[in-house]
């Protein structure tokens, strides 16, 4: 009976070395078959130009590919700042891309673009060029402001949403107030 027992037992152990082993899984997610060299969660980049604050970008999860040069960000807001640091704009979108050598920024999906004049931006897509901090998009844009409602294709603005152009209207009304 020990004969047989031993005999099990010395069974089950060679069968449970096999070489069939268990892989962890690997988040796969890439660009191009690259594998992101850095992840974050919770994060914020700031953009400066002289040691002034020109955008803070606050993003659920961000991960860097090196060799491609390119940031992808989930769950994006970004935060604009005038001459005198202060907030005059805001940026949301579910997600976005930066550019690591031009420090562009990309923003798809749901793209919402406030400022503190109450005008709103909404679209698609869009990009904010760091250079002369410009936003701008070739898709179907809606500006509300306080005066108007605008609808078209092709839109650029300052990053504060003050001075901007709709390329091709669609629909203009204007907003009348109601006085008592």
């Amino acid at each position: 009976m020990k004969k047989i027992f031993t005999a099990v037992f010395i069974f089950i152990l060679v069968i449970s070395c096999s070489e069939d082993k268990i892989q962890p899984s690997i988040d796969k997610t890439s660009v191009q078959g690259e594998i992101p060299s850095n992840e974050s969660w919770k994060s914020k980049v700031m953009f400066t130009d002289e040691g002034k604050i020109k955008a803070v970008l606050f993003t659920d999860h961000l991960k860097m590919f090196e060799m491609q040069k390119i940031t992808l960000l989930d769950g994006v807001q970004i935060n604009f700042y005038n001459k005198d640091q202060k907030n005059t704009s805001w940026l949301t979108s579910l997600r976005g891309k930066v550019d690591d050598v031009t420090k562009n920024m990309f923003a798809f999906d749901s793209v919402v673009a406030k400022n503190d004049s109450g005008t709103v931006l909404k679209t698609s897509e869009l990009m904010w060029r760091q250079k002369d901090q410009r936003i701008l998009t070739d898709k179907f844009v809606t500006i509300t402001s306080p005066k108007e409602v605008i609808q078209g294709f092709g839109f650029e603005s300052d990053q504060h949403l003050n001075n901007y152009v709709i390329y091709n209207v669609t629909y203009s009304s204007s907003l009348s107030s109601k006085k008592k």
